[in-house]
C-alpha cells in the first residue's frame, strides 16, 4: 500500500502581502567569508546547504543564520525551514507569528507543480490554513475561515497535497468556511486517502459505515490504525471500535479480511 506522499486571490495577495511587509529583518550574524571561502560558493543555495550540514550536526543557532541569510536572498527552502523551526519552537524560543511570516514568503512564491520547490509551496500554505483557522494569539492574524479554506483550497487542487484535500474535507464536512456538503467531503477525503492519508481513510470509512456500507466503512477505519500517525491514532481507534461495536460478528470478519487488502493493495 502506498504510505503517505507526504479563493479569492485578492484575500489571499492581501494577506501575504501585508505578512511579507512585516518579514523579519535578519541580525545577520553569519560571517559568509567564515562559512564558505570561495566567493562562488556563496549563493542562498549553497549556504542554505551550509545551513543544513550544522542543524544535522545540532548546531542550530549556526543553522539559523545561514537559513536568514539564504532566505533573505530568496532561497525558499530556506523561509521554509525558519518557519517550522519557528512553529516547533526547534531551536529558537516558539513564535507562531513569526512562523506566519515566514510561510507568508514561501506561500507568495509562484511555483509550478512539479518543481523542486513544490513542496515548499504547498506545506506552506497547509500550515497558514490551519494558522487561518484559529488565528494567532497577540497578533494581528484574526481567525478566518474563508481565508483558511482559500489556502487549504490552493494547495490541494494545485499541487494535490494530501493533508490539504484532507482539511477540505473536514471543512465540507462541518460547513467551517463553506457550504456543508458530504459528498463534498467524501470526494476530497477519497483523494486524500489514495494517497496514504490514514485520517482521511478513517474520516471517510466513518462516513461510508454511517451511510449504511457498514464493511467498506468498518475496513477503511480497521487499515488506517496501520499507519496512523502518533497524533491521529487516539481518534481514529476510538471511531474504529465504536464501529466495530456496532457491527455484526459476519460484518467483521469481512471487514477485518478486507482491511488486509486494503493494507496490502490501497484504495486504488
Amino acid at each position: 500500500m502506498r504510505i503517505f506522499e507526504t479563493g479569492k486571490a485578492a484575500v489571499l495577495a492581501g494577506l501575504v502581502a501585508s505578512a511579507m511587509v512585516a518579514l523579519p529583518e535578519a541580525a545577520l550574524a553569519l560571517d559568509e567569508k567564515a562559512v564558505i571561502k570561495e566567493p562562488e560558493q556563496r549563493s542562498p543555495w549553497a549556504v542554505f546547504r551550509f545551513g543544513f550540514s550544522a542543524y544535522k550536526r545540532g548546531e542550530k543557532q549556526e543553522a539559523m543564520e545561514a537559513y536568514r541569510y539564504a532566505a533573505e536572498n530568496g532561497q525558499v527552502g530556506a523561509r521554509w525551514k525558519l518557519a517550522r523551526m519557528y512553529a516547533e519552537g526547534d531551536g529558537v524560543t516558539r513564535n507562531d507569528y513569526e512562523a506566519f511570516k515566514f510561510f507568508s514568503a514561501v506561500a507568495q512564491q509562484d511555483v509550478r507543480p512539479g518543481s523542486p520547490d513544490e513542496t515548499y509551496v504547498s506545506d506552506a500554505l497547509v500550515a497558514l490554513g490551519k494558522y487561518l483557522q484559529t488565528g494567532i494569539p497577540n497578533s494581528p492574524i484574526r481567525a478566518n475561515p474563508l481565508a483558511a479554506q482559500e489556502h487549504f483550497m490552493r494547495a490541494a487542487a494545485t499541487y494535490r497535497n494530501s493533508e490539504a484535500q484532507y482539511q477540505v474535507g473536514k471543512m465540507f464536512l462541518s460547513g467551517e468556511g463553506v457550504a456543508k456538503s458530504v459528498q463534498q467531503a467524501a470526494r476530497w477525503f477519497q483523494l486524500a486517502a489514495e494517497k496514504g492519508h490514514a485520517g482521511a481513510q478513517a474520516t471517510l470509512g466513518h462516513i461510508l459505515f454511517e451511510s449504511g456500507k457498514i464493511v467498506k466503512g468498518l475496513a477503511m477505519m480497521t487499515a488506517a490504525l496501520d499507519y496512523a500517525s502518533p497524533s491521529d491514532i487516539g481518534w481514529i481507534r476510538a471511531m474504529q471500535e465504536q464501529a466495530f461495536a456496532l457491527a455484526g460478528e459476519s460484518d467483521r470478519r469481512t471487514a477485518i479480511a478486507l482491511a488486509h487488502d486494503l493494507r496490502d493493495n490501497g484504495l486504488d
